[in-house]
């Protein structure tokens, strides 16, 4: 797996999910549980992983994304 985004967006992370598995991209999110130990505050980033063969298809997805949101 690779890291496609790290970022502490709840919003983006939602809706980059969303969209990911829509085009048939299954996004595992790393340490959306983190909240818990750090008070939650928000302040620690959570990861988006894909796999190695989707990365390329999951960048140009999250591009497409930032640009809707104004991320650019």
């Amino acid at each position: 797996m690779k890291e496609l985004i790290r970022t502490n967006d709840i919003v983006l992370i939602s809706y980059l999910e969303h969209r990911l598995r829509d085009e048939g991209i299954e996004p595992l999110v790393l340490d959306a549980h983190m909240s818990i130990l750090e008070g939650s505050l928000g302040v620690l980033p959570r990861r988006i992983m894909v796999g190695e063969d989707d990365h390329t298809r999951a960048e140009r997805i999250l591009e497409d994304v930032r640009r809707g949101q104004g991320h650019e």
